[in-house]
């Protein structure tokens, strides 16, 4: 069994509700909810592989709207004792999926702006989201492996999250076809 998780009930709107050798779970947004909502999950269960799909911005001007496969997190909104933007006090600064793909910047704020942005491009990422890191870390904690496919959304600029909320719909559909392709459900 495989668990397909996404962050927001709307990111699994063009998902029936039941998927033949999924469960379904909802985390809500953010690395904290991410990190409870899978915790949770994968004590009470056990699945062959955790498969994410969601929406993220794109802060690389050469990703259009289309689904990537992450292959590596990393924290865009922690800094450590020594004030290292992206490192952690006590979490790796990467996760890695071991998958060819796109990194992913997470925090846990909406990205929207373009200062922002020019704060995290430098990191390395091509994308960001609230939740792949927290993802990634609690699948390894649990030996479970992991897939993420993201979903362009926006352009993490200003008005980002109206873009959001018009293009969520469609990015659900095209995870679900990728899903689909994938996975023959």
């Amino acid at each position: 069994m495989k668990l397909l998780v996404a962050a927001l009930e709307t990111e699994l709107a063009a998902f029936p509700a039941e998927l033949d050798g999924f469960d379904r779970l909802v985390t809500g947004p953010g690395k904290l909810q991410a990190t409870y909502a899978l915790t949770r999950a994968l004590d009470a269960a056990r699945y062959d592989e955790i498969v994410v799909v969601g929406t993220a911005g794109a802060i690389d001007a050469r990703l259009d709207a289309s689904v990537y496969e992450i292959d590596a997190a990393i924290q865009h909104d922690v800094t450590d004792i020594d004030g290292i933007v992206g490192q952690h006090v006590s979490l790796p600064p990467r996760v890695e999926l071991g998958r060819a793909g796109v990194t992913i910047a997470t925090g846990d704020h909406f990205v929207d702006d373009s200062e922002a942005v020019q704060v995290i491009r430098p990191l390395g990422a091509g994308l960001v989201d609230m939740e792949a890191y927290a993802y990634v870390w609690v699948a390894q904690q649990f030996g479970v492996p992991i897939r993420i496919l993201k979903a362009v959304s926006d352009r993490a600029q200003d008005g980002a999250i109206t873009d959001w909320r018009a293009a969520v719909t469609a990015c659900s559909a095209l995870l679900r076809e990728r899903i689909r392709d994938d996975y023959g459900v």
